[in-house]
């Protein structure tokens, strides 16, 4: 299974980390950004990284933790007309953006072609009694609190990684890594 990742900030690096732990070895993401030291509160960057591409950065870092993974990475920015080309060959796309117009954007392109596509919303402040994955049409499930986004919120490294391993659970269920417990 090759995992698509759009965004390699906090859900998107957060993501990959938990998912390249629970096995999965082929992944394909790009971002156009880089590693600012604001991101270390809540991204699997480090310090070393500030001023560095974040896509070549998460490719460098999950190497580290399995060297035979099969990882494409690109310094891209996304837009209607590459999307949908980039992440022909992935099986499930994470969307991991923080406008919601590339979130809409993502959506929009990648929903006809059928894969599922995992996105959050709502993963800014500090509580994580709402989270919660909903399953919104065959092919998208949505994963956060789904009222506090980080344009009115701050965010905190405990509930942007509990919102990102939400989501890669979900992967592993559509992956058939373990049975879904009703």
């Amino acid at each position: 299974m090759k995992v698509g990742i759009a965004g390699c900030g906090g859900i998107g690096s957060n993501v990959a980390y938990h998912l390249i732990r629970s096995g999965i070895v082929e992944f394909k993401f790009g971002d156009f950004d880089i590693v600012e030291s604001s991101n270390l509160n809540r991204q699997f960057f480090f310090h070393s990284q500030i001023g560095k591409a974040k896509a070549l950065c998460l490719k460098e870092n999950l190497l580290q933790i399995n060297p035979k993974a099969i990882i494409e990475a690109e310094v891209i920015h996304f837009e209607k007309e590459n999307i949908q080309n980039f992440f022909y060959d992935c099986d499930i796309i994470i969307e991991a953006f923080d406008k919601k117009e590339c979130k809409t954007m993502l959506l929009e392109e990648i929903s006809t072609t059928g894969k599922p596509i995992i996105a959050a919303s709502g993963i800014a402040d500090y509580d994580i009694e709402n989270l919660q994955i909903k399953k919104l049409s065959s092919n998208l499930y949505v994963v956060g609190d789904f009222m506090k986004g980080i344009e009115n919120y701050p965010t905190y490294s405990h509930k942007v990684n509990m919102v990102a391993a939400m989501m890669a659970k979900v992967v592993l269920e559509l992956g058939g890594y373990f049975e879904k417990k009703n």
